[in-house]
């Protein structure tokens, strides 16, 4: 299909020039909204008043640059959708839960506020699983989200309504959330490119806290050109945010064009292939497509190398062990006394048991139950403590993979999308579709997912690229080289404007 958004180097190029003015631009989008988010559902919430007087602010930014013949940031004027899991001051702010139902915060995120400098234009914030807990954007106590490849599919999740709001030319960049895949694995599911930092590469000050030593704040776009130029606007120290730290990015992205290396190719690079992401169960066009992109890469003058990261079978216990754990203490803020709703009750322990008990969603409970078990009294150093020792094992694999090789190449998920409520009411088959993406997240790992094929069914498949800490420039060149020499990320979904 025709592509319905350019490329945001291609905007950026034109908003310059005063060839497309961001009030065009920002009513562009939100016309897509109104015609087609009403069976998608990738927003819960949009402001065309707000986001056209933004326009109109970066309109005049843009004239003064050109007036002046200084230019302006790259990305003033360009649209972006925000996850609701992160703070945009005057809009609402819910995680997709009823719990938060009416809370609108005072205060942007750091990152929201580095890109409203670099005078981008917030269109609204979009649909996650509560609490950012889940891997289909069906968890939402708002409804689901839908695939624009396939309405009947999940956008995946958690930030499944970013994804999509990319994918369908709604918004041109999103950020979104990535705690164990939400960011890699809904940019797989569809057809975008979505990039999770380095721990600690970007602030979380205003990104509301599910697992706290796991949780990063990312970027989703149609291409490695696209996440590169928010990664470099939202990376670096942040006094607001103590495990934000960002000091190796003097050597990142210093000059106008953020993949100016991308010309020499990827002579040189290593990248290794673990056998441990390439599983009995995977779907065959999943592990076919990966194998066909690491050829391709290799055709651009990587060298592959098979590699072994013998304790990733770990990591889903692992993570459902530490991240549960985080999420119960991080969770235990929501009494419905300062934040949101509260349900009345005649005691005060009531009011709270009354609260939660009904406004959390079925999922969140069950992480916050199993977290505090695994935290209780004579349990702690049994689950939670080996969890910890087996997460720096797994750190070890990573650490002893990259003596080796530059890169680590694998799958983002086992299968393509899969159906609304195709895993039903089976946790565990759900936790599973995360399998690829977790280990990077116990980490702290950056990585990035971007499209590399289709299935039979027309769906997008995803491969993440995975590299060492402080490394985003090599995954995005390598990324971004690849994207050079092939054109899956300029695919777009056979949309109509309305349901079919």
């Amino acid at each position: 299909m025709k592509p319905f958004l350019p490329s945001v180097s291609e905007l950026s190029v034109s908003l310059a020039k005063g060839q497309l003015s961001s009030r065009e631009l920002t009513k562009t989008c939100l016309q897509r909204i109104e015609s087609v988010d009403p069976y998608l559902h990738a927003f819960l919430y949009f402001d065309p008043d707000q986001a056209l007087q933004q326009a109109d602010r970066a309109d005049a930014v843009l004239a003064a640059a050109r007036k002046n013949g200084q230019p302006a940031p790259r990305l003033t004027g360009i649209s972006l959708a925000v996850k609701d899991v992160i703070s945009v001051a005057g809009m609402p702010l819910t995680c997709g839960s009823r719990i938060l139902e009416g809370f609108v915060p005072p205060f942007d995120a750091t990152a929201v506020n580095r890109l409203k400098g670099a005078g981008m234009v917030i269109l609204g914030k979009t649909n996650t699983d509560e609490f950012a807990m889940g891997s289909s954007t069906e968890n939402s106590a708002y409804g689901p989200t839908r695939n624009p490849w396939n309405t009947a599919r999940v956008p995946g999740g958690s930030s499944g309504g970013s994804a999509a709001a990319v994918a369908s030319g709604m918004a041109p960049l999103a950020l979104g959330s990535d705690t164990g895949g939400s960011v890699r694995q809904p940019a797989a599911f569809c057809g975008v490119t979505g990039l999770k930092p380095t721990y600690g590469a970007v602030s979380r000050y205003g990104l509301v806290a599910f697992g706290s030593s796991l949780d990063c704040l990312g970027a989703l776009g149609r291409s490695a050109d696209d996440v590169a130029l928010v990664f470099q606007a939202i990376a670096g120290p942040d006094p607001l945010d103590a495990t934000c730290r960002g000091e190796a990015f003097g050597k990142f992205l210093p000059n106008a064009s953020p993949l100016q290396r991308s010309h020499e190719g990827l002579r040189g690079l290593r990248i290794g292939i673990p056998d441990e992401y390439f599983i009995a169960g995977i779907q065959p066009e999943v592990e076919a497509a990966v194998k066909q992109a690491i050829a391709t890469l290799q055709g651009l003058g990587a060298e592959a190398r098979p590699i072994r990261m013998p304790h990733s079978e770990y990591a889903l216990p692992v993570y459902y062990l530490i991240a549960p754990a985080e999420a119960s203490a991080n969770l235990a803020r929501y009494d419905g006394l300062r934040y949101g709703p509260r349900l009345p009750a005649d005691e005060l322990l009531e009011t709270f048991l009354r609260t939660r008990g009904e406004l959390f969603g079925a999922e969140v409970k069950r992480r916050i139950m199993l977290g505090a078990y695994a935290l209780s009294a004579g349990y702690y150093d049994a689950f939670y403590g080996q969890a910890q020792k087996a997460r720096t094992l797994i750190r070890g694999d990573f650490d002893s993979a990259f003596e080796q090789v530059d890169l680590i190449a694998a799958p983002v998920a086992p299968t393509t999308a899969f159906a609304i409520g195709g895993h039903g009411d089976d946790p565990l088959a759900m936790y599973l579709e995360d399998i690829f993406t977790l280990p990077a997240n116990l980490a702290g790992v950056p990585g990035l997912s971007f499209p590399v094929g289709f299935d039979r069914e027309g769906l997008p498949i995803g491969m993440q690229l995975m590299g060492p800490h402080w490394r985003e420039d090599l995954l995005l060149q390598s990324a971004h080289a690849y994207q050079a020499a092939t054109d899956w990320h300029l695919k777009w979904p056979g949309l109509a404007e309305k349901p079919v």
